[in-house]
């Protein structure tokens, strides 16, 4: 046995890459045709990784300081990435929000902020239902473009194992095109005048809003002064992807051993994390990223109770390892008050060293039906402003009592103008989702709501 074998850090009894396979794994497409499905599997072992060990060392030391309150965590991107989404525009609209959302953080909070994008991989989608049924046709949900199409006819929702490949390729174009922009200068601090801040005009804290502008470019320029050397030249920015590992035959593939390093690595993203309908302790994907050096998240709900919780918790990080697990809680703002005190007590009690985020969106989501404009009287899901700021609220405040930090957000949102989500400084009302309603499934802040809640967050930090 190598060296590297014999030494994991994380996995013991018998952990391979494959050992999910032997346990119950939910969410898993029905593939029609496994020939093609070994095939792909087989073209994707041997392509190179999206990211390297290194990187993933730097993301889990990162969460290790978050976990003891000195960082502060920004996820956030698309609900559901397509392969059609793959293009300049809307990625450098995406990094461009989450960079400006992390400068008010650091502002207003007077902490680092590590910023990992919910890009480069966010291509599968748990469904609640395995089937669709429209006009007496039944056929395959789609589960996000890594598995099938969501046209609802039948050569688009049959399962296609050669969109792995496919997403190995869009992830890679993704990830090259932003690691290009962030060293190219894409992030210069220096020119606030180019964020879009028309929202200002429409909200109350228009003045606090620009007073943060201003020191920022104020505190840029004096730092600039002191050291002699443009910012930019400091230090370059750090960003890392993520998204939901759902898909294990997609994370098999991509996993491995590298040189001169134990373990194995699931090299297709820095940060997976496992969705609250497959985290069950003794099922495949708790199986499967228990044995990954990688840091990984779980989704935390009003379903999960404190002893399954620690006991996934337990399998995952069984040393206790500071920014291995990051708990990332969605209850939504009328269930938080009612389960989320249970559970951090039960972690904090446990001695358990795990960074807190809060997910505002998932438990937030809503069906209306508007009554007047192009979208009348059709059912939307959308997400109320005011809501998703509420649930954040609490969770500062159900930290704060307990003695414990929340350590980041994670927030579905887009850099452009869409209108999914109502509410916010331009007050977007039911009958304006119409307009501009683009996500492939679920509700996004548009680039105004995100950069809103950020300072709004940042005020909050601030006390």
């Amino acid at each position: 046995m190598s060296a590297s074998t014999s030494s994991r850090t994380f996995a013991v009894d018998g952990w391979t890459p494959s050992s999910w396979r032997a346990r119950t794994t939910l969410q898993q497409p029905e593939w029609p045709d496994r020939a093609l499905l070994t095939s792909a599997r087989a073209e994707l072992a041997k392509l190179p990784p999206l990211v390297t060990s290194f990187e993933i060392d730097a993301l889990r030391s990162q969460l290790a300081e978050a976990a003891a309150g000195q960082r502060f965590i920004l996820q956030g991107g698309d609900c559901a990435e397509t392969f059609d989404g793959c293009e300049p525009g809307s990625i450098a609209a995406r990094l461009k929000i989450l960079l400006q959302m992390s400068l008010v953080l650091v502002q207003g909070g007077k902490r680092r902020v590590t910023r990992i994008g919910r890009f480069a991989g966010q291509y599968a989608k748990p469904r609640s239902s395995d089937s669709e049924t429209r006009d007496g046709l039944t056929l395959p949900a789609y589960r996000g473009d890594l598995v099938n199409g969501p046209a609802f006819d039948a050569a688009s929702r049959t399962p296609d194992p050669r969109r792995l490949v496919r997403g190995h390729e869009r992830a890679a174009l993704t990830l090259n095109f932003i690691r290009s922009l962030v060293d190219g200068g894409f992030a210069d601090l220096h020119h606030p005048e180019y964020w879009d801040l028309d929202f200002v005009k429409h909200s109350p804290l228009a003045k606090d809003y620009q007073a943060m502008v201003d020191q920022i470019g104020d505190g840029l320029r004096f730092m600039e002064t002191l050291v002699g050397v443009n910012v930019a030249q400091v230090h370059r920015v750090d960003f890392f992807t993520s998204h939901e590992g759902l898909v294990l035959d997609y994370e098999e593939a991509q996993t491995r051993q590298v040189p001169h390093r134990a373990g194995w690595w699931d090299l297709s993203t820095h940060f997976p994390w496992i969705g609250v309908r497959t985290g069950a302790p003794d099922g495949g994907h708790v199986e499967f990223f228990r044995g990954i050096e990688n840091p990984v998240g779980l989704k935390v709900g009003a379903s999960t109770e404190p002893d399954a919780l620690l006991a996934t918790i337990a399998r995952i990080d069984p040393h206790g390892t500071p920014g291995r697990v990051v708990l990332i809680t969605r209850f939504g703002a009328n269930m938080i008050a009612k389960h989320l005190p249970g559970l951090v007590d039960a972690v904090k009690r446990s001695g358990r060293p795990v960074v807190w985020i809060c997910d505002p969106m998932h438990g937030n989501t809503e069906t209306v039906v508007p009554q007047s404009g192009p979208g009348k009287g059709i059912p939307v899901k959308t997400r109320k402003f005011g809501h998703i700021l509420a649930e954040v609220e609490q969770a500062f405040e159900i930290h704060r009592a307990a003695g414990t930090w929340l350590g980041g957000i994670h927030v579905e949102l887009t850099g452009e103008d869409v209108t999914e989500c109502t509410g916010g400084a331009r007050g977007l009302s039911d009958e304006m989702l119409a307009r501009a309603y683009t996500s492939a499934v679920d509700p996004r802040l548009n680039y105004e709501q995100a950069l809103e809640l950020a300072m709004l967050i940042a005020r909050r930090m601030a006390r």
